[in-house]
């Protein structure tokens, strides 16, 4: 049975709300140009010294300009401040272009990053250990925190979510779920969750950060997805504007800056000023000296297209309403919408996701995406056995008549009726996650793994919730549900020795 849920009014009947002229500015970008424009004799990294023909290759595959603005850190005036800066009172460019983006995401300061979200989950598992050797933390993260957490040895204390078994989709933690683990757990000195999940449900954000600072911890928000939000009236608020203090934000992934770039940002108040100092060592620990210049540019001209070119917002999710719109119509296919905004701990959803349910519909959703990108070239974010999921970036508007096509075009006969995933029972904790990173190990056949004590974090895909982790006792349950999971034709797991799991890494 459809559910049509209630959207956000479109943009074009949203009154706009006139951004700073400041924020048409791309300062880093600008400063670039103009210092690539020049007739330079390069005599320094990197080796192509922006010229095609030392790399005709690289040139072939980004363009002459993009070999061109290829340049290294630390040029003065540029991303290095020099004394005449100081004297005048003025930022750098590249200092500039970071304060935009602080101002246009509300944040009290912002990083660019360049190596993704998951550099930026890197820097805040380095704070949070900063605060205290214990988390609460929301056992759905993404596998970049649980690395962190074994990297700095910090003690978790997991917070379960919501796993939508059917849709094969891990969703949020809730307020009550956070007081529960604070109050079993008085020792934890910060709070991690995400929001949104990969589907698109947004978490009670403001009320978990009501919980967490009532007991006077930080909350840290993996917002990986939601790198959109906040940015436009039809979108959900963003977690800094909900009370977090520390935001991991994609911007790669809906923005539209070029892959691998994000930005973190630190919220208000007095829990996220107490942080800045910590943030500011762990960045230069884990950023490279070396970062790509293409990435900052390109960080700093992403955030002036979603802020300054509302109309662009508002064709993205007016392509998603449409596409939900045909579905709801539709008598094969399901939009699971529903399924997503009304999961428990959700308040909102991403109205740029697109969760189509195949269940019933002849096909699973594995085998639909396949067909749809060998036969139509048409590519979908994610499949799980019963659903495909569509993500528009927040700056597209697609074709939606060419995706409808295919969609319909898909056989109805193609494959055996999606099961809902069983989810095994959480494995027995033996050692720590530090001791299990740093002890010897061994690999052993998957038949001999029971009972041992995996060196690795594994998380089958769908529905991606870490099933066992360093230090944690292999069951023979987790171990058949995992190969399971690697056999079916776009499962796969996480962290794997192998893509069969035919082997294990085990304590020696």
């Amino acid at each position: 049975m459809q559910t049509e849920i209630a959207e956000a009014p479109l943009a074009e009947e949203t009154p706009q709300i006139a951004p700073d002229p400041a924020q048409k500015e791309t300062p880093y970008a600008d400063a670039l140009r103009s210092l690539a424009a020049r007739d330079w004799q390069r005599l320094h990294v990197p080796g192509h010294q922006g010229i095609s023909a030392h790399a005709d290759g690289v040139a072939g595959l980004v363009g002459d300009q993009a070999l061109g603005i290829d340049l290294p850190m630390l040029f003065s005036g540029i991303d290095q401040e020099t004394w005449h800066f100081q004297a005048a009172g003025r930022s750098t460019p590249l200092a500039r272009a970071q304060e935009l983006a602080a101002e246009a995401w509300g944040a009290s300061r912002t990083w660019f990053l360049t190596n993704g979200a998951s550099g930026g989950n890197h820097v805040a598992t380095t704070v949070a250990r900063a605060l205290g050797r214990s988390v609460a933390v929301q056992r759905s993260v993404h596998s970049s925190v649980i690395d962190g957490i074994t990297r700095v040895g910090l003690d978790p204390r997991f917070i379960s979510g919501f796993v939508d078994t059917g849709l094969g989709s891990a969703q949020c933690v809730s307020a009550e779920q956070v007081r529960a683990v604070l109050t079993e757990h008085p020792e934890c000195a910060s709070v991690y969750i995400v929001s949104p999940s990969y589907f698109g449900a947004v978490a009670d954000v403001a009320a978990i950060a009501g919980v967490a600072h009532d007991r006077g911890v930080p909350l840290i928000v993996d917002e990986s997805w939601g790198s959109h939000f906040g940015l436009h009236p039809s979108l959900p608020r963003n977690a800094l504007g909900e009370g977090a203090d520390l935001v991991i934000s994609s911007t790669h992934k809906t923005v539209g800056s070029l892959t691998q770039s994000a930005m973190l940002h630190l919220g208000g108040g007095p829990h996220a000023r107490a942080l800045e100092a910590h943030v500011e060592r762990a960045v230069r620990s884990h950023q490279s000296t070396s970062c790509s210049s293409l990435l900052l540019a390109s960080l700093d001209e992403a955030r002036k297209t979603i802020v300054t070119r509302p109309e662009l917002v508002a064709g993205a999710v007016a392509s998603a309403h449409e596409i939900r719109g045909r579905v709801l119509a539709d008598t094969r296919f399901r939009d699971a919408t529903g399924d997503v905004a009304t999961s428990p701990g959700a308040v909102a959803f991403d109205p740029l996701k697109v969760a189509i349910d195949t269940r019933g519909s002849g096909i699973t959703g594995n085998d639909a995406h396949h067909l749809l990108m060998r036969d139509h070239a048409v590519y979908t974010e994610l499949a799980t056995p019963a659903a495909i999921l569509l993500l528009i970036g927040a700056i597209a508007r697609i074709d939606v008549d060419r995706f409808w096509r295919a969609l319909q075009a898909l056989p109805a006969a193609a494959s055996e009726p999606a099961r809902e995933i069983v989810l095994p029972g959480d494995c027995e904790r033996a050692v720590g996650l530090d001791e299990a990173a740093f002890s010897p190990v061994e690999e052993v056949p998957f038949h001999m793994a029971v009972g041992r004590i995996s060196a690795d974090s594994l998380a089958a895909y769908p529905p991606g919730v870490p099933n066992v982790l360093p230090g944690e006792r292999l069951s023979a349950e987790v171990i058949a549900f995992l190969r399971a999971t690697a056999a079916t034709p776009s499962g796969y797991v996480r962290g794997a020795l192998d893509p069969a799991l035919a082997r294990f890494r085990v304590l020696a």
